[in-house]
């Protein structure tokens, strides 16, 4: 057997091995390196992504409700249009005249076809006394067809609306609270696809009194494509509107589907042509719709809800959808859905015409204690609220964030600008008026402003 010599022998002395090792941990710490920075950017980049997609899907989804804000059936104005103060001759805004006492409830009663997030009669708002309730036959006041609230972290103008006849949530940081320093949008338009043609071959006909050409009941007889007669309950109010005028009165509804107008002086105004209301031609195409149904009540606004959905933080904002006093009147169309998350602000800015025929873009608290205001309804019951009747566009701010926190994000990343607070540039999140930290939100996302100008298809001056 042939011996190795020891000279022979090969291998690595211990100062060699621990050169090696440290050269090895150098490059897989520059390989790591590279892994959690490019994990870092692509986790950004998929945030922004989504964060475009969301604040998108809100603009637009906010678009559609606004755009129908005021809507009645055919058109809410008419009648013949009057010189304003400036010159220009502006139209009457036609109201539905309205014959019930309980189109909105007392103050603190969540009852009555209007009784969602509005004002209540004899209310106080911003300085502004609002009327006891009516006791007779009155026009459909302008403050009922839409209201805004301009929300600071402490305090809302012209009232706050969880004080108003409402249950949304009041302001707060914590779970399910309303996102502080967020403002709050309702609007109410009739539900185009739905109602009752009148007239029509086969279709819901109208029985008058003989003397006078008062409405006795009204037989539902639905269309191909129409609602079923039982979606009218008893006790709801109706509104019978043609191209021309528009009329609410309570009603009981039989199983075979006939309503007939109340005339007691609980629901209604009491017996007699004056309290009673007035049949339409079927030439003009009139429609009965169920106005706790029909008459859409659509209540925007943001609440606090948790990122991993496990009732803890980190916290972000939803935007919330809100229609006919929510799920406790779902028997009435009521829902109320989250519809995008990652939203920490909410701005609107009211685009109106006055008396004058001049526009200019006002906050809510301005719109309601405006006197100024374009030809009313005829018959006013008040002039409080008149101008809320005079929006023509809504100026939509958004300001969408990441959701999820990202801790390795650099200074300049977390810049954002969001114009509703007049800023003039970039800002990082504690130089801005409203912080995220106050609402009960981490500084370490990424932040983006969306706007929008939406015109309101329904006010036709």
């Amino acid at each position: 057997m042939t011996r190795v010599h020891p000279r022979h022998q090969h291998g690595f002395t211990l100062i060699e091995l621990m050169v090696a090792m440290v050269l090895g941990l150098l490059v897989a710490a520059g390989i790591v390196t590279v892994f959690a920075s490019t994990s870092s950017s692509n986790k950004a980049q998929n945030q922004l992504a989504g964060l475009q997609e969301d604040g998108r899907f809100a603009i637009t989804r906010l678009s559609t409700d606004l755009r129908m804000a005021n809507g009645q059936y055919c058109t809410n104005s008419g009648g013949v249009a009057l010189q304003g103060s400036g010159g220009t001759y502006l139209d009457h805004l036609r109201a539905p005249k309205v014959y019930a006492r309980k189109l909105i409830g007392a103050v603190g009663a969540v009852s009555g076809a209007l009784g969602d997030v509005t004002t209540a009669w004899g209310a106080t708002s911003g300085g502004i006394t609002y009327p006891s309730a009516p006791t007779a036959p009155y026009s459909m006041p302008s403050f009922l067809f839409m209201r805004g609230y301009d929300c600071s972290l402490t305090a809302c103008t012209p009232v706050d609306p969880n004080a108003s006849i409402a249950t949304i949530p009041a302001m707060g940081t914590t779970l399910n609270s309303r996102v502080k320093g967020t403002d709050v949008i309702t609007v109410r338009y009739i539900n185009p696809s739905s109602g009752w043609a009148i007239g029509s071959t086969g279709g819901s006909t109208i029985a008058t009194s003989s003397s006078v050409s008062t409405i006795t009941s009204i037989t539902l007889t639905p269309l191909t494509g129409e609602p079923p007669a039982g979606n009218f309950v008893s006790g709801d109010l109706a509104m019978l509107a043609d191209c021309s005028s528009a009329q609410i009165f309570p009603a009981t509804s039989s199983s075979t589907g006939v309503i007939t107008p109340v005339v007691n002086t609980t629901d209604g105004f009491g017996t007699g042509s004056s309290n009673t209301p007035a049949a339409q031609q079927p030439e003009s195409a009139p429609r009965l719709f169920d106005v706790n149904r029909d008459f859409q009540t659509v209540t925007y606004y943001l609440k606090v809800v948790s990122v991993h959905n496990d009732n803890n933080a980190p916290f972000t904002g939803a935007l919330m959808r809100r229609v006919n006093g929510g799920i406790a009147n779902a028997a009435h169309g009521g829902s109320e859905d989250e519809l995008v998350r990652g939203i920490e602000r909410l701005d609107f800015k009211y685009g109106v015409q006055d008396a004058s025929g001049n526009t200019s873009f006002l906050t809510a608290n301005q719109v309601d204690a405006s006197t100024s205001c374009p030809p009313s309804e005829l018959n006013a019951v008040t002039s409080a609220g008149c101008l809320w009747r005079g929006i023509k566009s809504i100026e939509v701010s958004v300001l969408m964030d990441g959701q999820v926190p990202l801790y390795t994000l650099a200074a300049n990343d977390l810049q954002y600008r969001y114009s509703a607070d007049t800023n003039t540039g970039l800002l990082a999140p504690s130089g801005h008026a409203i912080k995220p930290s106050d609402q009960g939100f981490p500084d370490q996302m990424l932040r983006r402003e969306f706007t929008v100008l939406v015109a309101l298809r329904n006010y036709n001056p």
